[in-house]
């Protein structure tokens, strides 16, 4: 693939901003919580390099680009939490979860109410700007989005676990440690497997394009982007 250094420039900075935040987030709400494990392990931080997953957040997007997959897929490093260190275990959870995604829609509005500032910035810089604008704006939105997936260890799957009837979050809970699988199988071995037996199977994609429309066209119309 072609993929020129002005695409890296209007990619990789919102990309990088978004994750940042999100994990941030997480650290931050835990540590506020009562629990700080990722404190101590320096995760309440804007430093990117401390949120980076090597594999998840390099090789596998990157692979999966040069490949030409219909769907880019890719994770930061977990944010190490002990809820059992929390104030109210299974409510703070809930809020310790939310807040990732939380930040990336709240980072999304303003990168809307920015769009209104773009005739302020210089011309020769103006395209850039407004790429890399363009960039975050969907880029937080879809983290958003994907996130909230009600599969652990993805922000909904313990949002469902703290929310649950005990019965139903237990074992629900205990498909943690399977939940990257389940995602790449959903993801991308079963749009494939679709394709050869000539049926569309890709429908968590279409449910993350829906729900990702919805939310743009809230936030374009709430900052007068309509």
């Amino acid at each position: 693939m072609n993929i020129s250094l002005y695409a890296i420039s209007v990619w990789v900075l919102p990309l990088l901003i978004a994750i940042t935040f999100h994990e941030a987030a997480h650290a931050f709400v835990a540590y506020k919580l009562g629990d700080n494990t990722a404190w101590q392990l320096g995760r309440v931080s804007f430093n990117p390099f401390k949120h980076i997953d090597p594999f998840g957040t390099v090789i596998l997007p990157g692979v999966l680009l040069l490949a030409h997959s219909p769907f880019l897929f890719g994770y930061a490093k977990p944010v190490p939490v002990n809820f059992r260190n929390l104030n109210h275990p299974r409510l703070d959870m809930v809020w310790v979860a939310l807040a990732g995604p939380a930040t990336n829609i709240i980072l999304a509005t303003i990168v809307a109410f920015a769009f209104h500032a773009l005739p302020l910035v210089p011309a020769d810089a103006a395209k850039w700007t407004a790429d890399n604008l363009k960039n975050a704006f969907l880029i937080n939105i879809v983290l958003a989005i994907f996130n909230m997936l009600p599969i652990p260890p993805l922000d909904g799957g313990r949002v469902a676990v703290g929310l649950l009837p005990r019965v139903l979050a237990y074992p629900l809970s205990r498909l943690e440690p399977y939940g990257m699988l389940i995602l790449i199988g959903l993801l991308i071995l079963l749009p494939i497997i679709g394709a050869q037996l000539g049926l569309n199977l890709d429908v968590i994609s279409a449910i993350l394009r829906t729900l990702t429309g919805y939310v743009i066209s809230a936030l374009l119309f709430i900052t007068g982007n309509a």
